[in-house]
């Protein structure tokens, strides 16, 4: 049971790249999976590795409250999942997944290990004869296999078709239920099913932290808006649902004197310049809509469609199972509690 903290501030610098500065801090309680999720580019993988001990760094490393910042990678008890497998050709899985046990005291058994995540059968196959599905599961085996007191993952799904994707997705839920870990991903997907906790990075820096619903439905920003999926909407732009939401305050104030409305309990949809809500918190075709929109697209998404749709001079996305005709005109209705300002 394992708490981890991180406060680190690195400068990188590539080949002909200008420097890169990672400043940022994070705190994982003892089974908690922390996702670190951003755009490329953001310093997720910089930030990991350092967390790894791989690169030099200032701030502080912190296991159980024990500073670790000057212990070497192999010291830290970590285990380290890579996106590109990372395991070793010329030795067969069982001996990929046994190499790091040599190092420690306590360790689990390999076979035990591979037949819990379905590949025992591959114990004697060398890696490059394995689908990617196989040569990830056989990563997470190795990394497991020393009883880790941290698990770190860079996103060890990228790499794999949809249907694998998921179904590792589905068995690293399992997987990380009883263990601290810090999970990197851009997968917004895999964020929401496997975080206890995320934070979002920008530009190297921290720009949002909290549960799964406290990122997704309450963006602090509209960058952290729109990579989690959510519409963001300029009232400047959309001066009918700004009507709508400023007679909401003004009815909320005239009822208990408040000045305040459903949209932001804490300062009002008049201090507001964006407001984010999720597409699957608009209706279509209420009877009660709040406005009229026009049809622009519709793309079907597996079990339903997402539908673009625009008002005014802005263009928002909802979820409809019945999609309505391109060029048709549709109400609207914006839930005011799924409704924020960012």
């Amino acid at each position: 049971m394992t708490r981890l903290t991180a406060d680190i501030r690195s400068t990188f610098t590539a080949d002909g790249a200008e420097p890169f500065t990672v400043d940022a801090a994070l705190e994982v309680e003892s089974n908690e999976t922390c996702v670190v999720l951003g755009p490329s580019g953001s310093g997720k993988t910089l930030l990991l590795e350092t967390i790894a001990g791989f690169h030099e760094h200032t701030g502080v490393v912190t296991a159980n409250g024990t500073d670790i910042t000057g212990q070497p990678p192999e010291e830290r008890g970590f285990g380290f999942v890579f996106q590109d497998y990372a395991l070793f050709p010329h030795m067969t899985v069982r001996e990929n997944v046994e190499y790091g046990t040599r190092y420690r005291e306590s360790s689990r058994d390999a076979a035990e290990l591979l037949a819990e995540l379905g590949v025992a059968h591959l114990s004697e196959r060398n890696p490059p004869t394995l689908s990617g599905g196989e040569k990830q599961r056989v990563a997470l085996a190795r990394a497991l296999a020393i009883r880790p007191s941290v698990m770190l993952l860079d996103e060890p799904l990228a790499a794999l078709d949809v249907p694998t994707q998921q179904a590792l997705r589905d068995d690293l839920v399992d997987v990380l239920a009883d263990v601290t870990a810090v999970y990197v991903t851009h997968n917004r997907t895999t964020a929401r099913a496997v975080a206890d906790r995320i934070v979002v990075m920008q530009d190297g820096r921290v720009v949002q932290r909290g549960t799964p619903e406290d990122v997704f439905e309450r963006p602090a920003s509209p960058m952290v808006a729109r990579f989690t999926g959510a519409n963001v909407i300029d009232l400047s732009a959309a001066p009918s649902l700004r009507r709508i939401l400023d007679d909401d305050i003004g009815s909320q104030a005239r009822s208990d004197g408040s000045g305040r409305g459903p949209v932001d309990r804490d300062s009002g949809t008049d201090a507001a310049d964006h407001v984010a809500i999720r597409p699957e918190a608009i209706t279509l075709n209420d009877a009660d809509g709040d406005l009229s929109a026009t049809v622009e697209r519709v793309v079907r998404e597996d079990a339903t469609s997402r539908v673009t749709l625009a008002f005014d001079d802005v263009t928002v996305e909802a979820f409809a199972t019945s999609p309505p005709v391109v060029g048709t005109e549709v109400a609207l209705s914006f839930p005011r509690d799924r409704l924020h300002p960012c």
